[in-house]
């Protein structure tokens, strides 16, 4: 028998810790070579791990909650004749050949460790009582429970012969993180959802025909159930501990995410010289653009809101005043002006606030705007969001009015030259055309660092950004 030990990998970026979030194995599971082992969050960003060899858990070395250091062991596998046992399509090699091959077979990425080429496979369920375990797919006979009817307008699922019966009273469902949360959002118990993935594993799909069956008892002669609320667009952070009723005070340790954001705020705010600016504008013939988007078919399956349209106005505000576009080098005390923009969009997520940046926002079209925020945003709520789209931001932009804020100061980005607050649209009475008349209105606030901007530059941009939302052909005619 030989134990193999897993380190906390290398991830890089200056970081030298980071939590456990979520263990996928428990001692006794067979793993192989590139499967996902557990879930960790650095200073950063959420990433799994894949363990790089196969094996048997022999130890989970930590808890989940545990904030381990690089280079700590964090789990034992069991390797040898064991793992062997599990992987019949494998020849039976010695371990040193083993060893000397599976690095070969993969590319370094974030975690340190590439993902093997070879398919994984989850490890079999326990069986229960009078009931086959699972082995990636049901065996012919085996029974499945019944499903609850589905409503009419559930979106049709392909024909899952593999499916399985509902999770064992007692045992974990498997299931990727995104589908973990979609089931919270949607207030779906995974253990009660039939799935039909590979070895039991629950699917998005799976998901989305259990809220539809969910709601389809709802239904009355006549009417039509209701929809199932959308996942909201931002979840609060809220502490994973219960709190009686008497307790006066609770305390939530800050680590992670909210710790180095807590950090990089104190550091800019008494780093920077900030300056906020504010500007009150009708944007009605902005909204009525967006709704002339939506309907044309060259953007057919885009995203198109306002959030795009006030990206587009920046964008263009840039490159009219490039001088806004710069960072501060303090070591060689020197002004560096960038020739790219590197968009910034704050997005509030469970984990806390993180900032991920559309790479050269300046060189993209409408329509390749519009996807990069699609992305951008889906894979923050995901919480998937790397270091390196958190990286080199130059410009962010921060919507508070999805809140109904009207305004704020905020607080730049460290490293970067400005931020733009982007308050609630709301109709409101309005000087227009000499009368008054009601009118979508918004407000927006700059802050910027004095340092590279100065009265006079941070004025005509943000006077630039209004314009243009102001009479949103100045997209066309100001580019």
């Amino acid at each position: 028998m030989t134990i193999r030990e897993f380190k906390m990998p290398d991830v890089g970026e200056g970081l030298t810790e980071a939590e456990i979030l979520k263990w996928y194995v428990q001692p006794g599971d067979t793993v192989t070579d590139g499967q996902v082992v557990c879930e960790v969050e650095t200073a950063k960003a959420a990433v799994e791990l894949p363990i790089p060899f196969d094996g048997v858990v022999h130890a989970l070395l930590f808890e989940e909650g545990t904030t381990v250091d690089v280079g700590q062991v964090i789990i034992s596998v069991q390797t040898e004749a064991g793992a062997a046992a599990e992987a019949p399509v494998q020849e039976a090699a010695p371990a040193a050949e083993a060893e000397e091959a599976a690095p070969a077979a993969r590319q370094p990425v974030l975690v340190g460790y590439g993902v093997s080429t070879a398919s994984t496979k989850r490890r079999p369920r326990k069986a229960a009582a009078g009931q086959p375990a699972q082995n990636g797919s049901a065996p012919a006979a085996a029974p499945v429970a019944p499903a609850a009817p589905a409503a009419p307008a559930a979106p049709a699922a392909a024909p899952a012969p593999a499916a399985v019966p509902a999770q064992p009273a007692g045992e974990r469902p498997l299931a990727k993180p995104p589908v973990r949360k979609l089931a919270k959002d949607l207030g779906i118990d995974l253990s009660s959802v039939v799935p039909t993935g590979d070895g039991g594993v629950v699917t998005r799909e799976d998901v989305h025909a259990a809220a539809a069956a969910a709601i389809a008892p709802q239904a009355v002669a006549g009417t039509t159930a209701p929809a199932p609320a959308p996942a909201p667009a931002v979840q609060a952070v809220a502490p994973a501990v219960s709190v009686p009723a008497s307790a006066r005070e609770t305390r939530i340790p800050v680590k992670g995410v909210r710790k180095v954001t807590a950090q990089a705020m104190v550091g800019s705010a008494f780093t920077a010289p900030h300056v906020t600016e504010f500007i009150t504008l009708d944007v009605t013939r902005t909204m009525k653009l967006v709704q002339e988007l939506k309907e044309d078919p060259d953007l057919a399956g885009l995203r198109i809101n306002p959030l795009l349209l006030i990206a587009k106005a920046v964008l263009v505000a840039i490159r009219r005043n490039p001088d806004v576009n710069a960072s501060w080098d303090e070591a060689a005390q020197e002004i560096v002006l960038k020739h790219y923009v590197n968009l910034g969009i704050a997005a509030a997520t469970p984990r806390g606030l993180i900032v991920p940046n559309i790479k050269d926002a300046h060189a993209k079209t409408l329509g390749e705007l519009s996807t990069a925020l699609s992305d951008l945003v889906a894979t923050a709520r995901d919480g998937k969001t790397s270091p390196a789209d958190m990286q080199n931001g130059t410009i962010t932009i921060t919507n508070v009015g999805v809140f109904g804020v009207d305004t704020g100061t905020p607080i730049l980005n460290p490293g970067e030259s400005a931020i733009l607050a982007v308050g609630a649209i709301k109709l409101q009475p309005w000087v227009h055309k000499g009368k008054v008349k009601p009118r979508q209105v918004t407000t927006l606030a700059l802050s910027f660092d004095h340092r590279l901007i100065d009265g006079e530059l941070g004025s005509r941009f943000l006077a630039d950004i209004a314009a243009v939302l102001e009479h949103p052909r100045r997209l066309v005619t100001w580019s």
